[in-house]
Parts: C-alpha cells; structure tokens; sequence
C-alpha cells in the first residue's frame, strides 16, 4: 500500500504545537506516513523538513506585517509551489489564518482535487461571520478546537466542520493532578496578557485592584507566570504595585494553578486552562479607543472561553470602561474564600470540562484520523 503523503503548514508556534502532536498521530496510525512543508522546532523534532523557518511568517500587527509584506508574499508563493510540486494526499493548514488561508487558496486554484483540512477554526463565530461561507471555495473540512464551532460554521454556511477537541484535553492531568489544599495558604493568580499591549494596558489596573483587596485582608500570596521574553516588559509595569509579585517561568505555570485560590486574568486562552484547573477567576479586558469604535462588529454576547464553551455567563468578565479596579475587587473578595460565588464557578468548570472531552477521542488521534480520510480520497 502506498505511504500517505501529508503536506502541513503552520504559521505561529502554537500551530507547530498542534502540527507537532498531529504528526505524531498520524504516525501512530501509519507508521510510513511521509510529511513536506512548513513548521517550527517541534514538527522539526517529529521529522519535518520545514520548507523555511517559521521565523519568517511569525509576525503579528499591523506595522511589523507591513514591514514584512514583501518576504510574506513571496513565502506564500512558495509554500503554495511546494504543494503542487511535491503532490500530497492532502493539504493541512494550522491556524494562522492570515497567512494559511492564502496558500490554501492559491493551491485549490491550481489542485483543485486536493483535500485541504483547515486545523483550528478562524473565529468567525465572534468576527467577520463571512469568512465561514467563504472558505467552502478552499477548504473541505475544519478541525474545531471548541465544542460550538461545529454548529457554527453550520449556521453560517461554512465548510464541514468537526469537533475534534482542544489540546489542553492532552495535559488535563498536569493541570489537575494532586493538587494541594487550597485552604491554606492563598495564592492569588495575575495574568496580565500575553502582549506587550496587554500587559501595558492591564498592569497598572490590577495594581490598584490588589491595593483595594490589601486593605481588607493580607493572607495571600500574588503569582505571575511570564514569559522569558516579557519579563523585562512587566517588571517595568510592577513598580508601582502595592505588592511585590512572585514571578515564575512557563515551565512552572500550571503547578501553580493547582495550587491557587483565586485569579485574576486578562481574557484570552488562559481562561480555558483556569477553568480545567479549577481556579475561580475574574476576567478583565479593555482595548485601545480606536480598537473599542468596533465592538459593534462582535457577534458574541461574551469573550471568555468557558463561558462560550458551556453558553452562560458563569465567569464574570469586565470589559473596556466596566473594567475598573473596584468592580474587579468585589468580584475577587469572595472568590478567595469560601462563597457561593466561588462554589458557583467550581460546577460551571465541571460543565467546561464535559463538554471539552464530548469528542471522545484525544484532540490529535481524532484530528489524524479525519486527515487519514480524506487523504484516502485523493489515493483513490
């Protein structure tokens, strides 16, 4: 039997992740699987040969994409070459939306009886709904993370998608396994972003909100995981905090979410981790006053993960104006104690995390094996 060949393109480092983990799964499933195309170090360290470095398309914003317009251009040409010269069994684009979409548009022009699998929805669920419809011309299949993107692209008339699962469900247990008594020592999580913009925009109002729960009670312990590259960035931010933070590496992230009480958090995916970790949180997020001029273009009633996943506003999220320094204090008080504020929390997480492994599967065995079917098509 002929071996698969599998062409994989990913943009950032958290597609590499994903490509990373599916390549193995493929591998698993197909021992003489064959892989060309694009990644980072963790597909090279599965076996790929990455077409150039991800360091060349990794950019994101609107003056650093400008600068690079000519380099991206002409990488997009050449991943989109590559495909049609080296003839996969199918095409796997990992998010990166803006870069992956145009190869995956140039190829189904030029292999139009290619099957090319988008891994990762665009989140046209919350932004731009018509780019759902618009990828039927050049995708056949989209591998969802969150559970309620199915029924999404559904209603909007985009391509099959299935729910294959969100990689945390891979480290459920690093993020839940022995974890200490949590009514002892308090620890009380702040997680300002993970951008240089964030983290300028979100410090300073977390600054006033410890000082306001300073007042009251001093029996907690402030953590901040950061990573290598923003540290010096945030220590700037922290010198005018009430509170000296403890600052701890990635590779310490999540045994500190098992072992704190409470959180404090800018929105984004670090709201999913805290909800499968079980840490009460409240959720904060404002914008530039540009950026806030287009929140009429939202289609979504909230922006925190768990509470899209199970449909309710279980996590209490301030955004732009409501994000204020009392209103983050009153929502923290009770959540670093015993309340029926935090208990309330603990059962929504539960609901998170159920409807997170609806997929059955692990996220990268079910992704592997869709890419197996449609690949099967094209070898027909």
């Amino acid at each position: 039997m002929k071996a698969p060949r599998i062409f994989l393109v990913a943009g950032e480092a958290s597609g590499d992740q994903l490509g990373a983990a599916l390549m193995r799964a493929l591998r698993a499933a197909r021992p003489e699987i064959v892989f060309a195309g694009v990644g980072g170090e963790a597909m090279a360290n599965e076996g790929l040969a990455s077409l150039f470095p991800l360091a060349d398309i990794s950019v994101m914003g609107l003056i650093p994409v400008l600068a690079r317009l000519p380099r991206l251009m002409r990488r997009i040409d050449e991943a989109a070459r590559a495909v049609a010269d080296w003839a996969p069994d199918c095409l796997v684009i990992i998010d990166a939306p803006d870069f992956t979409h145009r190869v995956a548009r140039r190829v189904r022009a030029a292999r139009p009886d290619l099957p090319i699998i988008d891994y990762v929805s665009p989140t046209v669920w919350a932004w731009r709904p018509g780019r759902a419809r618009a990828m039927r011309d050049y995708v056949d299949c989209v591998l969802a993370l969150l559970p309620f993107e199915p029924l999404a692209h559904a209603r909007l008339g985009g391509p099959r998608c299935v729910y294959v699962g969100h990689p945390l469900v891979e480290r459920l247990n690093e993020l839940t396994t022995h974890a200490p008594d949590r009514d002892g020592a308090r620890s009380l999580l702040v997680l300002p972003g993970s951008r240089l913009a964030e983290v300028r925009r979100m410090t300073p109002i977390y600054g006033e909100t410890l000082a306001l729960l300073l007042r009251e009670r001093a029996d907690f312990d402030v953590v901040i995981p950061v990573a290598p590259n923003m540290k010096r960035a945030l220590r700037h931010e922290l010198r005018g905090w009430p509170v000296t933070p403890r600052l701890i590496g990635q590779s310490e992230k999540f045994d500190a979410f098992r072992k704190a009480s409470a959180a404090l958090v800018t929105s984004g995916a670090a709201t999913l981790e805290l909800a499968l970790a079980e840490v009460p949180m409240a959720v904060a997020y404002k914008v530039s006053r540009a950026e806030s001029l287009l929140r009429f273009l939202i289609k979504v009633d909230s922006i925190v993960l768990p509470n899209l996943i199970v449909g309710e506003k279980i996590v209490p999220e301030f955004l732009q104006e409501a994000a204020t320094p009392r209103a983050l204090a009153q929502t923290l008080r009770p959540l670093l104690q015993e309340s029926a504020a935090r208990e309330a929390q603990l059962a929504a997480f539960e609901r998170v995390r159920a409807r997170l492994l609806e997929a059955g599967r692990t996220p990268s065995a079910r992704a592997a094996e869709i890419v197996l079917e449609y690949a099967s098509r094209c070898r027909v």
